[in-house]
């Protein structure tokens, strides 16, 4: 297939041509011309409302219409082009262009998918969660989302490199090493922990002495499991019993922030294998600062006119930019901020040469687009491709009710959990239900939906589609035939499934471009739903037919299977042949 060549490109070219022949080179150029599907299939496979968009320069649409029409007349891509109020033309594909196109990228001899014409090198980090615990239900979001837009932009053509940001670096770090150490000492003397009351401003070592947590720091109780997994390290444990013993406090946090992390990336990057989901690097946050990349960026930033000094610290003009104020980036004690350090993390990425850089950031981040933004825009980099998603909040819902989540007091449900949760169809079904909803929009993730074992679980709906068909197969023992279809009589059930297989190159292309995985997966339970339609009709039942029929019909389910399976493989997710139905 070429590239951008889908079906409904098709219909738009012959649309722009009808324009530029029926308008003025003046009006052309200030009128609005799409298409998008129909309404209703009743009204055809496509509709455009040109004429509605644009009755301020053209007039009343109906009148117009009259005289637009005619230009179709020869056009041999449509059976059919009418109109329809207030202003829609509909158009509906000939038979033989719709089968056509179809066997132009079922071929084996021909590429499955449109692809974009401009082929960029993209960066795209996601997740990025701290190493400070396991993966979280949001973290899983990202992960299902980010890993299947970046199946989306690889299936377009574009380069892409998957990477996530270890914030390993920083006072979240050190707390998360003091966590340890307290986890610890209470596990060895057998004293349980207090927390630290508001108002006590004791040192840390002096809040571990007394077997006390810092009001900051991490209580789940996982934080004693990895304290004494590390614990029990024999190249480890005679280090922390020397530094016990001395009441070296400090230096031993310092330690059990390193081997925490290390621990905790570990075990997120376990999760994310068995999520299907898989990085070309984990960037560390501690090597930019070790390689004094952070302070550096700051010089970029001068040069650009972009840093002013205000009571001994350095800030970033970030309001010249859309921020709502200028932000810090060196403390008056010459230590760098966290955006400093995001902004050199960032220019990392220009200076690997990737065109375009993309991010996945959790709802409380939106405000702090504008400002990364400025720092690109001010480092030399085009606006256009830096861009950011956000990934919603994500709710479990079982029974009706909403679950906590909270990970410094450990009460929140992790990735793992939710994957042994769900058993052995977990990352199939997990994917899948967090990509079937916009990044953008709150998710009730329904656990009881996801754990039903039967097609009112819209993931197996999908795959016992893909199954059905393999079964067809199995009990007709025929291979499709192209030339059988051509002759084959179009009922409404047959062309309603053809049309949606045609639909399949231009779905993948507008998902990908747009950065919308949840689109193809509304778009394959359509598919899917079209294909019971065809086959609950009783003339489409193959092992019923004459062969002449059973062969063109088995090129449908062939051609069925082949888009629920690529759809199905950009999700992530299996498309088994053979599955057991549930009531």
């Amino acid at each position: 297939m070429k590239e951008n060549e889908t079906l409904k490109n098709l219909v738009l070219q012959e649309l722009e041509k009808a324009v530029t022949e029926f308008t003025s080179s003046e009006v052309r150029q200030k009128v609005k011309v799409r298409v998008e599907y129909s309404r209703s299939e009743k009204f055809g496979d496509y509709s455009t409302p040109f004429l509605l968009e644009n009755k301020d320069l053209l007039g009343d649409p109906k009148e117009i219409a009259d005289k637009f029409l005619p230009l179709f007349k020869d056009v041999k891509l449509f059976s059919k082009v009418d109109f329809t109020p207030p202003g829609f033309i509909n158009f509906r594909v000939e038979d033989s262009h719709l089968l056509n196109y179809i066997n132009s990228f079922i071929s084996s001899d021909n590429n499955l998918f449109a692809q974009v014409d401009e082929k960029e090198k993209i960066i795209f980090e996601f997740v990025s969660a701290n190493p400070t615990g396991p993966l979280n239900i949001v973290s899983a979001r990202a992960a299902a989302t980010g890993d299947t837009i970046c199946n989306l932009l690889a299936t377009l053509g574009h380069t892409v490199h998957r990477e996530f940001y270890v914030n390993d670096y920083g006072n979240q770090v050190f707390l998360l090493g003091v966590s340890c150490l307290a986890r610890l000492r209470e596990h060895l003397t057998g004293v349980s922990l207090s927390f630290q009351e508001e108002g006590d401003t004791s040192s840390t070592e002096s809040l571990l002495e007394k077997n006390i947590l810092p009001a900051e720091g991490y209580r789940g109780e996982y934080i004693k499991d990895i304290a004494i997994q590390i614990y029990s390290d024999p190249n480890k444990k005679p280090i922390i019993d020397e530094l016990l013993n001395s009441k070296g406090y400090q230096i031993l946090s310092e330690k059990f922030s390193l081997w925490a992390v290390e621990k905790n990336l570990e075990v997120q990057k376990e999760d994310l294998i068995s999520f299907g989901v898989n990085f070309n690097q984990f960037y560390s946050e501690k090597s930019l600062h070790e390689s004094n990349s952070v302070l550096t960026v700051m010089e970029n930033l001068k040069k650009s006119g972009d840093i002013k000094e205000e009571d001994g610290k350095q800030v970033f003009i970030s309001t010249k930019y859309g921020d709502d104020k200028d932000r810090v980036v060196v403390r008056d004690d010459g230590r760098p901020t966290y955006l400093l350090a995001d902004i050199a993390y960032h220019k990392t990425k220009i200076d690997r040469g990737f065109h375009q850089i993309t991010n996945i950031w959790g709802p409380d981040h939106h405000g702090y687009i504008a400002r990364l933004r400025g720092a690109m825009i001010s480092l030399g980099f085009s606006e256009s491709k830096f861009k950011v998603l956000i990934s919603q909040q994500v709710n479990l819902i079982s029974k009706g009710e909403k679950q906590k989540m909270s990970k410094r007091l450990g009460q929140f449900q992790t990735m793992k959990d939710l994957l042994e949760f769900l058993g052995e169809s977990a990352k199939d079904v997990g994917r899948y239900f967090f990509i079937m909803r916009s990044l953008e929009s709150p998710l009730d993730f329904d656990l009881d939906l996801a754990k039903e074992e039967s097609d009112k679980n819209p993931v197996f709906y999908i795959q016992y589609a893909h199954a059905r068909i393999h079964s067809i197969f199995r009990e007709t023992g025929k291979e499709e035939s192209f030339e059988n279809l051509k002759s084959l009589p179009m009922t409404e059930e047959r062309r309603g499934l053809l049309f949606w297989v045609a639909r399949f190159p231009e779905e993948i292309l507008d998902a990908g471009k747009n950065g919308e995985p949840h689109r193809v997966a509304n778009y394959l339970q359509s598919l899917s739903k079209s294909f019971t339609r065809f086959y609950g009709a009783k003339d489409n039942k193959l092992k019923d037919c004459d062969e002449k029929t059973r062969l063109g019909l088995a090129y449908i389910c062939k051609s069925a299977s082949i888009s629920i399976k690529e759809g199905l493989s950009i999700l992530g997710i299996s498309s088994p042949e053979k599955m057991e139905r549930s009531a």
